[in-house]
């Protein structure tokens, strides 16, 4: 295990019980566990997307804020939906993220997952195009969205325009240097890591996948992480690619944490479906003692095939205390794992 970050959903409710009570509060309260986690010695924080939904939707002014307040920690998404996006005003607002940070953007993106509501991409004004599903206009975004980031012109200059321009086609500006290779999929099954291993993309695999095999999830991913592995080889990209994968794991420190995750009944995995076709593995989650979720941990395949682990917070619960679950990872149960061996 190479690198260990964290992942927000970035959840708020008016709630009275919960610590994060509006956007505002998810906002800013996002940028100070990404600065407490870098002073903790994290490698990541990351952020989910969602539309419609009270949690984390437009990631770049948060990921630039993160960027201007930090100097070392990866900032990255898990994941932006596909469907949702115009391509090229991504590739620009990503590039000026990547250079505000100093080119720390790791940027996950995907198909999307289900949302809160019906065809949300279409408010958006998005649709497919004739003979495509939301899926493949996904990854037609996906594929122009990664063509603008390889900084090559592609637009035609105007012969009157109101600044003098360079010569040749037009790309589009800012460009940040290496954010291509920094592009990562969140892929829900084996065919899109493979998809995903052609294109030259790192992979992100998250908490659920295609329950496509029965076997257990961490064994399910990690054949996917294999096959992803694979089809980079047969591709014949000359670059290492990177994986994560995401885990909720607490370790139980102190009365607190036993309250909280000591009565856990997530301990196995869950099949649930995502929608009429979809039948889906949900991964257990992980709450014991560090010498106890050290040797749970090392059962897990996709773990061990991995090179990101990233911790799954409850952020509604505050900073401090995600601050100490990102900790007590770190200090009592990472480094049995090979991380910074």
């Amino acid at each position: 295990m190479k690198k260990i970050g964290f992942l927000s959903f970035g959840h708020w409710t008016p709630s009275p019980q919960s610590g994060t009570r509006s956007a505002a509060d998810a906002l800013l309260q996002s940028i100070d566990l990404a600065v407490a986690a870098e002073e903790l010695g994290a490698d990541g924080a990351y952020f989910r997307v969602h539309h419609f939904a009270r949690q984390l939707a437009s990631p770049f002014p948060l990921l630039a804020a993160i960027g201007a307040k930090t100097s070392r920690i990866e900032i990255g998404t898990g994941v932006i939906d596909m469907r949702y996006e115009n391509p090229l005003y991504m590739a620009e607002s990503a590039s000026a993220a990547d250079l505000i940070a100093g080119g720390r953007l790791q940027l996950g993106i995907s198909r999307g997952s289900p949302e809160q509501v019906i065809d949300g991409w279409r408010y958006f004004g998005y649709q497919p195009a004739e003979g495509e599903n939301e899926s493949d206009m996904a990854r037609r975004h996906t594929e122009v969205l990664l063509d603008a980031l390889r900084g090559e012109g592609f637009a035609k200059p105007n012969p009157q325009p109101m600044f003098p321009n360079p010569p040749g086609l037009l790309r589009l500006e800012p460009y940040a240097e290496g954010l291509r290779e920094r592009i990562w999929w969140g892929a829900g099954s084996n065919a899109t890591a493979v998809w995903a291993a052609k294109l030259g993309m790192n992979l992100q695999s998250s908490t659920l996948k295609d329950d496509e095999t029965g076997e257990p999830f961490h064994i399910q991913q990690a054949q996917q992480i294999r096959a992803y592995r694979e089809a980079w080889k047969a591709a014949g990209h000359t670059r290492t690619p990177r994986v994560s994968v995401s885990r909720s794991i607490f370790a139980l420190m102190n009365d607190r944490d036993r309250a909280y995750f000591g009565g856990s009944r997530d301990d196995d995995d869950k099949i649930g479906f995502l929608d009429e076709k979809t039948r889906a593995i949900f991964g257990r989650s992980y709450a014991a003692e560090p010498d106890k979720l050290i040797e749970q941990l090392k059962r897990d395949e996709a773990i061990a095939e991995a090179d990101t682990l990233l911790l799954t917070v409850p952020n509604q619960l505050g900073v401090d205390y995600n601050a100490h679950v990102i900790e007590s990872i770190l200090q009592h149960v990472a480094p049995a794992m090979g991380w910074r061996s």
